[in-house]
């Protein structure tokens, strides 16, 4: 099929996957994971090397991309939202609301609507507010956040319907159709497509995927070692990677044993797994832009909302100022316009995402996105940022730059910066993190640079404070 402009803007596809850290993809060096769609990708793309989620968990990731805006400004809280319930106690809502109380400010969808895109959210979406009220057209999206089967997509607003078989193929072919509707009607679209795997339950996939990998395969990080010796093992973790909800929650008979001999290695496998699950489903995309002749008008965009420790530091899930929860995989795919580059200097983060689809799309960033266009490296005509900031539930703030690592704690007020807790990593010469310079002389001078702009930028960084309020989970 012949492909055609589309009045010089292009389409706009944003994939983003949830809690897949970058050292699990072929692209970015690892030699056992089989991810042949992302690695092709960035073969014909622009893929950073270095590329950071501003608040490593679900929910405040997520609304930093759609907002441009650190989650201390977007939400105003630093966690997953959870609502206060009749007896007192707080629960993660699975519906989103549809009073928009967070994400105040125009949002990408919002600016690229003024300009003449059409706007559509598939997938897994866990922001505060519903996504008709942040500027999305159509929406379909699965109610229970952290399951893959018997799952309630809500379409629009509507009441919800349950769906057969894996909510992953639900979702695809939904995309898929969605493609087929919109080749040559002339519109440009701007489609956000959120992919819930290689997040928890890591039991509920495909049996294909279970077993792709030997646990004997897994590659294991220098950081995930114990000092006697042994790995990482927390029977507890390890049942919430497996089953989630229906193990901490709901108490199912048959999440209460652990399989036979089930270790690190093994949840490693399960989570390789997942990840070519989430590939397979790249794929199908890329194949849809293909057959529809909307390839060469696309710009694709994948990455993850975060990352996940598994096990390095001896440390499960995610929310961490370390390596394994801030990094995520980023490249970006346009066919007509993109030449294939990998940057190292520049530090991408997620609040990039909204001020470079702009630039690219031809719309306008409001003044309030704290982001910085990639557009220049993309295009291999000049830089982007090369530090970017990052802030966690549990009030870890830290700055990366290409080759290193500083953090602060900050006390329970969430505003004042705590006297103990801060860490400095070299991260050329100590990449897993296995030393903390904080306080040595060793590279002082960067350090008290790294320290100063850390300072600077969390007493200059608006906090909505009318809307804060403690998350009480990191799920």
């Amino acid at each position: 099929m012949t492909e055609s402009p589309l009045a010089n803007k292009p389409n706009v596809v944003v994939v983003m996957c949830d809690q897949l850290r970058a050292f699990e993809v072929g692209c970015y060096g690892n030699p056992v994971v089989r991810t042949p769609n992302i690695d092709r990708l960035a073969a014909e793309g622009v893929r950073f090397e270095h590329a950071v989620s501003n608040n490593p968990v679900c929910m405040p990731a997520r609304s930093c991309l759609l907002s441009g805006q650190y989650s201390r400004t977007c939400q105003g809280f630093l966690g997953n939202y959870s609502a206060q319930q009749a007896d007192g106690t707080s629960t993660m809502p699975e519906l989103p609301e549809d009073e928009r109380r967070f994400l105040l400010d125009p949002t990408l969808p919002e600016q690229l609507r003024a300009v003449g895109y059409e706007t559509t959210h598939i997938g897994k979406w866990h922001v505060q507010p519903a996504p008709p009220r942040v500027g999305f057209d159509y929406s379909l999206y699965p109610q229970v956040h952290h399951r893959h089967t018997a799952q309630t997509f809500i379409e629009n607003t509507g009441p919800g319907e349950l769906v057969d078989g894996f909510s992953i193929d639900y979702e695809a072919q939904a995309v898929a159709d969605y493609l087929a509707s919109v080749a040559g009607d002339g519109k440009p679209f701007f489609l956000s497509y959120h992919i819930s795997p290689p997040h928890m339950p890591l039991d509920d996939a495909p049996e294909a995927y279970l077993h792709m990998y030997s646990p004997d395969q897994m590659p294991l990080r220098d950081n995930v070692w114990c000092a006697d010796g042994s790995l990482p093992y927390d029977e507890h973790w390890f049942k919430i990677y497996l089953w989630d909800f229906l193990y901490y929650e709901q108490h199912l008979p048959f999440t209460q044993q652990l399989p036979p001999g089930f270790d690190l290695r093994h949840l490693l496998a399960r989570y390789y797994g997942m990840v070519s699950w989430v590939d397979a489903q790249l794929g199908r995309l890329l194949a849809g832009l293909a057959v529809n002749g909307l390839a060469q008008d696309t710009i694709v965009v994948f990455l993850s909302d975060h990352g996940d420790n598994l096990g390095s530091h001896n440390l499960f899930n995610k929310g961490r100022l370390i390596e394994e929860s801030i990094r995520i995989p980023m490249i970006w795919w346009w066919p007509s316009q993109f030449r294939h580059q990998v940057r190292h200097d520049e530090v991408a983060s997620l609040i990039d995402v909204m001020p470079t689809v702009l630039d690219l799309a031809g719309g306008h960033s409001p003044a309030c996105v704290q982001g910085h266009s990639l557009a220049a490296a993309l295009r291999g005509n000049g830089n982007g940022p090369d530090h970017a900031f990052i802030e966690t539930t549990g009030g870890e703030i830290g700055v990366r730059t290409p080759g290193h690592l500083f953090g602060l704690q900050l006390a329970a007020d969430r505003q004042t910066v705590a006297d103990e807790g801060g860490c400095f990593h070299d991260l050329v010469v100590d990449p897993y993190e296995l030393t903390n310079l904080h306080g040595s002389t060793t590279l002082a001078t960067v350090a008290a640079q790294l320290e100063g702009d850390l300072r600077d930028w969390h007493h200059e960084t608006p906090i909505r404070t009318s809307h804060a309020r403690e998350a009480l989970t990191a799920a």
